[in-house]
């Protein structure tokens, strides 16, 4: 059994650098005619399975919701998605996503939070006495043994064209191990009331030989939605997608009209970044890839530059405590099938087991009612490499 914190430092980087990710290359090859469904693109079907593992939570989601509209009703706690399994597996049910029915409820809320819960069979390593790996492979068959990009979406666009969705969280899975996540969420449950479509996409694949993963490899996840009536911390009197994409280095940076309603007296945009894919050998990368590449990013407002930005993570080094084990020897405790190195290294707005929190981008052009526009652009993009973007305006009425 060999563990990748075995790995020497140039092929562990070299190995992040392939598993970091929805745009990062796979250890097989994906199967043909998948690409779009990675990214629960525009007009995407949902897998087989998956609309029946959504309809079967959706009941007791919009019974929650009820509950908490009830006055003077404590927080109340639904759950979306129990225990759901994300499989690499294309033939199957929720490959690698899953759709389920949530309600926000017509009630002010005084906290909306969207809790979640990551699961591999990887980990303990004590799983492995059960459930070893086949013979000739080096992992269960069905551990995910690599960091993968998560994301939590409401309101997928059923057509072409159509409107984005709302990203809500988005992080990448630890290398092989459990992951506890919260967001807070109340403003957009505030500004945009009632029922919506959730979608949870891990992009998982499998190594047909399980030798650097499972053959059959997946996650298990558990969302939790908790909502609090009462008043609301701020008047937020609208939520607007404005992009939610893979941005690669030919796509165009086009500017993205919009407008906010009458009395609209400020407004944020919630900028979510991380990079992947490659190889990339270009200035400010530390690395044969764009996860580890710096790049500046310029934000507009009504065609104005009113910002840019750096996405970069240097504290990947706090998501290592060493631990030990007879037969991974060091690793990880918080990625434990990931090598040390890799680990620990910096990267593209994110870190393998952590949460990646939006960019707060407010700019004068924004705090009024009416037409306005934004649009970003990103310096030195390279073929190979790609960003996944997504923004978010809220206006506020206080």
């Amino acid at each position: 059994m060999r563990a990748l914190s075995l790995v020497p430092l140039g092929l562990s980087i070299l190995i992040a650098a392939a598993c970091g990710g929805s745009e990062s290359a796979a250890p097989s090859a994906p199967p043909a005619g998948t690409a779009g469904s990675s990214q629960g693109g525009a007009g995407g079907a949902a897998q087989a399975g998956s609309s029946q593992a959504g309809s079967s939570q959706a009941g007791s989601s919009q019974a929650g919701s009820s509950q908490a509209g009830a006055a003077g009703a404590g927080p109340v706690s639904t759950t979306v998605f129990d225990d759901v399994r994300i499989t690499s597996n294309s033939a199957g049910p929720n490959f690698q996503r899953a759709d389920a029915s949530i309600d926000f409820g017509a009630a002010p809320l005084a906290k909306a939070t969207f809790i979640v819960d990551l699961r591999s069979t990887c980990f303990p390593f004590e799983q492995w006495k059960t459930s070893p790996p086949p013979s000739w492979q080096s992992w269960p068959a069905e551990c995910d043994a690599f960091d993968r990009n998560f994301e939590l979406t409401l309101d997928e666009p059923a057509d072409a064209g159509g409107p984005p969705a709302f990203e809500v969280m988005r992080a990448i899975t630890p290398f092989g191990g459990p992951l506890h996540l919260e967001i807070d969420v109340t403003d957009l449950a505030n500004a945009r009331p009632g029922v919506h479509a959730a979608r949870v996409h891990i992009s998982t694949w499998s190594d047909g030989a399980g030798k650097v993963s499972g053959s059959n490899g997946g996650w298990n996840v558990t969302t939790k939605l908790v909502l609090e009536p009462g008043v609301p911390p701020r008047q937020v009197i609208a939520a607007i997608p404005l992009v939610n994409k893979s941005h690669g280095a030919a796509d165009p940076f086009g500017e993205v009209e919009f407008e906010l309603p009458a009395g609209t007296k400020s407004a944020r945009i919630d900028y979510r970044v991380t990079g992947h894919g490659g190889p990339n050998t270009d200035t400010g990368c530390i690395g044969p890839a764009e996860e580890f590449c710096k790049r500046t990013h310029k934000l507009f407002a009504d065609g104005v530059e009113r910002d840019n930005v750096q996405p970069w993570r240097s504290d990947c080094k706090t998501l290592c405590t060493k631990a030990s084990d007879p037969m991974f020897q060091t690793y990880c405790a918080e990625n434990p099938c990931g090598a040390v190195q890799s680990v620990e290294a910096p990267r593209a707005n994110w870190c393998p087991g952590s949460l990646t929190p939006p960019i707060s981008f407010a700019a004068e052009e924004h705090q009024k009612p009416g037409k306005h526009s934004f649009r970003y652009e990103i310096s030195r993009l390279k073929d190979g490499g790609s960003w996944r973007t997504s923004a978010v305006v809220f206006a506020y009425g206080g």
